[in-house]
């Protein structure tokens, strides 16, 4: 049995396996590289894992983070989460990486809060931050918390808009691609790449459209998708029409996927997907959402790719 087989049978049973680590998503979203994972057995049981997107270039492998993919990173069992269990697992799955690596990048889950093996190992860590809402307070509490002017907007876009969900996905796509070319962006992925992870998504029945259209013109003026686990709602893409976007229609969107989250799904946390741009992550507070921090974990072996990199970045 392979590495990738047995890490499928293992995630079957992991009790809080997040969305982004489970196999059928890596599948669809691990497109350019293959994906794979190193073990770690403890009485005969697996009871650590880290699954890994590998990716060539020339004559370098590496390891990077997939599209749409916010986080993956060591997963433990729940009996092993202590600090003398992980300092152990993680030195015992590091140990079992390819030897051939010419750099590692990748984000860590929420639950990787000691980095130290990593660091005994020559990797560096950047801290990154996500934002979440917990759903445990009543609804009019959430709205509340929400800054005076988004409440505003928000009624107003209400009395102006109809929320529904019964668009196709090419919708979506399409104003997913007018936000990024309105910042002169290019979309980031193909609309086949898209495509395929939102039949996955759906076919695990964790996944839900939301369009914001005006009931008079059949105008659309924003869309978003909402995608969850057992543990957490994820705001994962979002696109707005740029001369629609006075609505408010972006803002209700967000509440309304609020509102599912906690009354239809009836998950404990609603997660942003929050970002470093400062514009983005005044609008995450301003909604009454928290700092998640989680980890970027690096490291090169290669000084050729070393040199590379430094000069991409200048």
């Amino acid at each position: 049995m392979t590495n990738q087989e047995s890490y499928r049978k293992f995630a079957a049973t992991a009790p809080d396996m997040p969305l982004f680590m489970q196999p059928w998503y890596l599948d669809a979203v691990c497109q350019g590289g293959v994906w794979d994972a190193v073990l770690v057995e403890k009485g005969g049981r697996i009871v650590a894992a880290l699954p890994f997107f590998l990716k060539k270039k020339f004559f370098w492998r590496y390891v990077a983070m997939p599209q749409l993919c916010k986080f993956l990173g060591p997963y433990l069992m729940p009996e092993c989460r202590n600090l003398n269990d992980e300092n152990r697992l993680y030195e015992a799955l590091l140990e079992q990486m390819p030897k051939d690596l010419a750099a590692f990048e990748q984000d860590t889950n929420y639950a990787l809060t000691n980095w130290l093996p990593f660091f005994w190992r020559g990797f560096r860590q950047s801290t990154r931050y996500s934002y979440t809402l917990a759903l445990d307070q009543p609804e009019e509490t959430l709205f509340n918390n929400i800054s005076k002017a988004y409440r505003k907007k928000i009624r107003t876009a209400g009395e102006q808009l109809r929320v529904r969900s019964d668009l196709p996905l090419s919708e979506l796509l399409r104003l997913i691609g007018l936000s990024f070319a309105r910042q002169g962006l290019s979309l980031p992925f193909s609309p086949e790449f898209f495509q395929r992870l939102y039949a996955a998504l759906s076919s695990h029945n964790c996944c839900q459209l939301f369009f914001a259209t005006d009931p008079e013109t059949g105008s659309v003026h924003s869309a978003a998708m909402l995608v969850w686990d057992s543990q957490s709602a994820y705001y994962l893409a979002s696109g707005d029409d740029p001369d629609l976007r006075n609505s408010g229609s972006a803002l209700l969107l967000k509440w309304e996927a609020i509102r599912y989250a906690k009354n239809t799904l009836e998950v404990p946390v609603f997660d942003f997907e929050g970002s470093m741009i400062r514009a983005i992550e005044m609008g995450r507070r301003d909604f009454g959402a928290q700092q998640q921090p989680y980890f970027r974990l690096q490291r090169e072996w290669s000084w050729l790719w070393r040199v590379g990199k430094f000069m991409r970045q200048r």
